[in-house]
């Protein structure tokens, strides 16, 4: 009587991540194709700003950010990791690291899994501590 139990809430698990996968790819952000316009705004250390207007058919941010050079890092497991953003490389030894957001959100997202639409903003902001 014991295992019935066990399995049918194995049984259940399963159903409630098939429906959460399902639900997920029926909502993620879809990339937008086709030319479109979109800001990046460098947020440095020293509190200094520049921002970088593109014209792109790129789907996702981190291929304007390669073919414009704009970034640096390490490609791992979920993206490219960005170390540099415009010339500006953040000290580990600090706890630096670039945050990425859009329109002043936090992106939940790498840059390899982040879609731009035409008329969005991006910001790279090097943040201090973990």
């Amino acid at each position: 009587m014991k295992h019935k139990g066990t399995l049918i809430a194995a049984i259940a698990l399963v159903l409630v991540c098939i429906v959460a996968g399902g639900l997920y790819l029926k909502f993620k952000p879809q990339a937008q194709q086709g030319e479109k316009e979109i800001t990046i705004l460098v947020i440095h250390g020293d509190q200094t700003e520049k921002e970088f207007q593109y014209r792109t058919d790129a789907e996702y941010l981190v291929e304007v950010l390669k073919e414009n050079e704009l970034v640096d890092g390490e490609e791992g497991e979920y993206g490219l990791f960005i170390k540099t953003v415009d010339s500006e490389t953040a000290d580990e030894g600090k706890q630096q690291w670039w945050c990425i957001t859009k329109g002043g959100e936090q992106v939940n997202t790498s840059a390899d899994q982040t879609p731009v639409a035409d008329g969005e903003q991006f910001e790279l902001t090097l943040k201090e501590g973990f």
